[in-house]
């Protein structure tokens, strides 16, 4: 029987950490093409053979929306020339925030995007910190979802803070609060707020005692940061000694940095999912390469996923 070779490929939305996990992995980036038409329309092609080779697609679905026309038009390409299978590394999984029907005559945009990268001829998605973990049965094909705590509680741990309590910036995202604080033997607390429309907070309180802790936020990711520095700013005033965040995947639009910059936060700490508009004094990035790096060698190798979180 054949060897079955490995092949890194990278999209335009995230070659940065394209190339630092084919460092962390050992092998180099494959070499391919994406090219533009005069009206905007993209067009792709690798240009090296993927003939029986298990080839990994490496491509964050972050704005603008050709980032994913190219991760389709990657994985069409890779299937029509006889790749043996796809396999689609999404970091920072766009459009996850619309999972559901929460109002009448709205897409659940999550659930076609699945349909979308099925219907390409994706073999497994590989991922991390998904909006909501249910997306996952979006999919008809193998899901690899890892987890952020893997390389979060090292560094929170690190930081050897006295009076260390976990918050989660609205009620839906306490169950990711609370695996945090699982893992220092750790209490939580919860920010309630209410919003008038996406992306603008009406009104918020903090459940639970802050007076004296040093607090950490933990979401799945941050956009205007509006949330996370409102309920920072919240903390302190209720006598928190610090407060810091944990947000996976720094979309960071509109007034993100300046929001960030003027709130109480001593430090918002993400991961590399996505590159970063601009550097903030405030911001500290941890790179997911080395965990994605193994995902990969695991899943050519049919080893175990599951061993590379944190609780394993």
């Amino acid at each position: 029987m054949s060897e079955v070779f490995v092949k890194l490929f990278s999209g335009k939305g995230t070659n940065e950490l394209a190339e630092r996990i084919s460092k962390s992995y050992g092998q180099a980036l494959g070499q391919c093409s994406s090219q533009r038409f005069s009206d905007g329309e993209l067009s792709f092609s690798y240009n090296e053979s993927v003939r029986g080779c298990d080839v990994f697609l490496i491509q964050s679905t972050t704005p603008p929306t050709d980032n994913i026309m190219e991760l389709l038009l990657m994985i069409d390409a890779a299937k029509r020339a006889s790749a043996k299978y796809v396999t689609v590394v999404i970091p920072y999984f766009g459009y996850a925030r619309q999972d559901r029907k929460d109002r009448p005559r709205v897409a659940i945009a999550a659930k076609l995007m699945a349909n979308l990268i099925s219907a390409a001829g994706a073999s497994r998605i590989m991922t991390m910190d998904l909006h909501a973990g249910q997306i996952q049965g979006f999919f008809d094909i193998p899901v690899d979802h890892l987890d952020g705590t893997a390389i979060f509680v090292p560094y929170i741990r690190s930081l050897n803070l006295q009076n260390l309590i976990f918050a989660s910036p609205d009620v839906g995202g306490s169950a990711r609060a609370r695996a945090f604080a699982k893992h220092f033997g750790a209490e939580i607390v919860i920010c309630d707020k209410h919003r008038k429309r996406a992306n603008e907070i009406a009104s918020m309180q903090v459940i639970g005692d802050v007076e004296g802790k040093d607090v950490v936020l933990v979401d799945d990711l941050a956009d205007t940061a509006g949330t996370i520095s409102k309920a920072a700013n919240l903390i302190k005033e209720k006598g928190a000694n610090s407060v810091r965040a944990i947000c996976t995947h720094a979309i960071l639009s509109g007034k993100a940095y300046e929001n960030i910059e003027a709130s109480e936060l001593e430090e918002l700490i993400v991961a590399d999912t996505i590159p970063l508009k601009k550097e903030s004094s405030k911001i500290k990035v941890l790179t997911v390469a080395e965990l994605f790096a193994q995902a990969i060698n695991n899943v050519h190798n049919y080893g175990s996923i599951s061993s590379l979180f944190i609780n394993n």
